[in-house]
């Protein structure tokens, strides 16, 4: 695995700026240099800046021979050109004739950068460590950059992996491009080499909302494992009517929002997916009843993440207060990746990475492990402790697989088998033979050959899990039934239901339960019924109904969001369901469970409720 390191022009720009700007009378980095007579420094300057870095030593190192004033100084630049055109022992040798009071501040802090990079070179990271002891917040970025970037360095050569992990998310956020990228990829490798059980037992002694926890999770996923997440179970509605110091009535929590820019993809694969959200969007904006509400402009985020960081610029350039979007998961963190926003965001997706937005910003998706993390809790309140897992083979499926193992066995629940299911598959006699063989049968149905209960299994404590589009659930369900099953409970993340009613269809999931949004039942309070917007609107059918409800509460939550994210125990009752922020900066959702009966979809408990948490 390569070692990220600041690209060679930023490093050219950091050794040069000092020089040029005493040139330039634009002292951007105070030091002591030549004066701007000197002809032989800008030469050497200019050397340095061209790549020959041989000449430029020679002749910064003949110039602090001949000018004792400045010798300190020099001799800096020299070694920095000689460690440039990787010759160590040589910057070792001209940083020793250094007399460090003679530096200033910050070309002190450069002096120490180079000690550590040579002492990295010779594998002494202790001593690149000791160099590398400098509070970084008020440095000029490329050395803060700099800094983070050898200190990750020499900690992971220390043998300190959750400490070089932890310095490179701390340097992440600085970077964009493929120098994030890059050291995103190191900071996942690093932590890789701490092991499954190494990487679970540092999560959990995480404060709540600690940067490190999104990349944890990632590290774990690459060795087929994940965290258990939180999931909020909110318990204060916002928006009471409070008396103010006037003793007028206001809403609590609620800020009001003047302009918003929506950020969404006008043409390309994603156009049908932007629709739907837009004209949720806008339902929810022409329901207002608030006189002063929101003007919202509509911007094409692209189909890049450049392009979306450049859609939130010309909002904000167009004086919008608060930016929703872009969509995909790559632009949420090419927008994210900028650092501190100056108009806060709110995402319509999770970011590439999982790492946490900007102050002030949230992301809200509808991610499927929240769905499944949910399943595992609602089945473990049913008293079911053993589990078979049952997903389709795409990366959504596999993501709600982890997630709904680490959040079972999290709560001593056991998962006995995992199977995946391939499209074009039909046949699953075989597949159910092997994931089923230690369930017990129904019994008043034969089971499949070998298939046996196993010692001490209670009956009604084993449940089937499943994360599959409704097309193989209705192939699959009818197999299970008559392998001998049909008594066996199965719980499903939202995929399973089309969105419609359609019970020609849907009668194979008769008795399956599934978490799903309130509103495409009608089960939300105060907001829009789908069964009237979906009169006139194509986008508020089917499954595409969800991502209308995505729109929906994407404009309830604006005048919230610095409420949520203060008041962890308060939650917007929303489309898609409860609707509260985390500690990392997202919103979750508190779904509503619903069940098949008779082919069509209804909910359980009739609308939004909050269950005890687990124990």
């Amino acid at each position: 695995m390569s070692v990220f390191r600041l690209p060679r022009p930023l490093l050219l720009l950091l050794c040069a700026v000092p020089m040029c700007a005493l040139f330039t009378s634009c002292a951007e980095i105070g030091v002591s240099g030549s004066s701007p007579e000197a002809p032989e420094a800008a030469n050497a300057e200019q050397a340095y800046s061209q790549g020959d870095f041989d000449r430029a030593a020679q002749m910064f190192l003949e110039l602090a021979d001949a000018r004792p004033g400045e010798r300190a100084h020099l001799r800096l630049r020299a070694a920095e050109a000689l460690h440039e055109n990787g010759e160590e022992n040589a910057a070792a040798q001209a940083l020793d004739g250094i007399k460090q009071r003679r530096l200033g501040d910050e070309e002190n802090v450069r002096y120490r950068l180079l000690e550590a990079e040579i002492a990295l070179a010779r594998q002494a990271p202790a001593r690149a460590l000791e160099q590398l002891n400098i509070a970084d917040a008020d440095l000029p970025m490329p050395l803060r950059l700099r800094l983070l970037e050898l200190r990750a360095r020499a900690e992971a050569a220390s043998g300190d992996a959750a400490a070089s992990a932890r310095t490179r998310a701390a340097l992440n956020r600085w970077l964009g491009g493929a120098d994030r990228a890059q050291n995103e990829t190191q900071l996942v490798a690093t932590l890789q080499k701490l092991g499954p059980d190494a990487l679970k037992q540092l999560a959990a002694t995480l404060p709540p909302g600690d940067a490190l926890q999104p990349w944890l999770n990632q590290a774990l996923r690459k060795t087929g494992q994940a965290l258990p997440l939180v999931v909020l179970r909110p318990n204060q509605p916002v928006g009471t009517l409070m008396p103010d110091q006037n003793n007028d009535m206001q809403r609590e929590g609620y800020r009001p929002v003047h302009l918003i820019g929506l950020l969404l993809p006008v043409d390309g694969a994603l156009k049908g997916v932007a629709q739907a959200v837009r004209d949720g969007f806008f339902a929810a904006h022409f329901a207002d009843r608030n006189p002063q509400r929101a003007e919202v402009r509509v911007y094409d985020s692209g189909g890049s993440a450049q392009d979306a960081v450049a859609a939130y610029a010309k909002a904000v350039a167009d004086g919008a207060d608060h930016v929703v979007g872009p969509l995909t998961r790559d632009a949420v963190s090419g927008v994210f990746a900028q650092g501190h926003l100056t108009v806060p965001v709110l995402a319509l997706n999770q970011p590439e990475h999982g790492e946490a937005p900007p102050a002030g910003s949230a992301a809200f998706g509808l991610a499927p492990d929240t769905e499944a993390a949910q399943a595992a809790e609602h089945m473990i309140e049913r008293g079911i402790t053993r589990a078979v897992v049952i997903t389709a083979a795409d990366d959504w499926a596999e993501r709600a697989a982890l997630a709904f193992r680490a959040q079972y066995e999290n709560h001593n629940g056991q998962v006995l088998n995992e199977a995946r299911l391939s499209d074009g598959e039909v046949n699953f006699s075989i597949m159910i033979h092997q994931v089923l063989a230690g369930v017990a049968t129904s019994k008043d149905a034969p089971a499949l050959p070998g298939a046996i209960a196993q010692p001490g299994a209670a009956e009604g404590d084993t449940g089937i899990f499943i994360s599959m589009r409704p097309q193989q659930a209705r192939l699959l369900l009818p197999q299970i039934k008559l392998a001998g099953y049909s008594g066996v409970p199965v719980f499903a993340t939202s995929h399973i239901y089309a969105g419609d009613y359609n019970p020609g269809l849907d009668r194979d999931l008769d008795g399956v339960e599934f978490c799903d949004a309130p509103w495409l039942f009608d089960a939300t309070p105060g907001v829009p019924k789908r069964s009237e917007l979906a009169r006139a609107l194509d986008s508020a059918h089917g499954a595409g109904a969800r991502l209308f409800a995505m729109g929906l509460d994407a404009y309830a939550l604006l005048p919230y969001l610095e409420w949520l994210s203060q008041h962890r125990d308060s939650y917007v009752t929303g489309a898609t369901g409860q609707l509260a922020e985390d500690n990392l900066g997202r919103i979750q959702r508190l779904l509503i469970w619903a069940q098949f009966s008779n082919g069509a979809a209804h909910p359980i408990n009739g609308g939004l409720s909050v269950s005890a948490a687990p124990q």
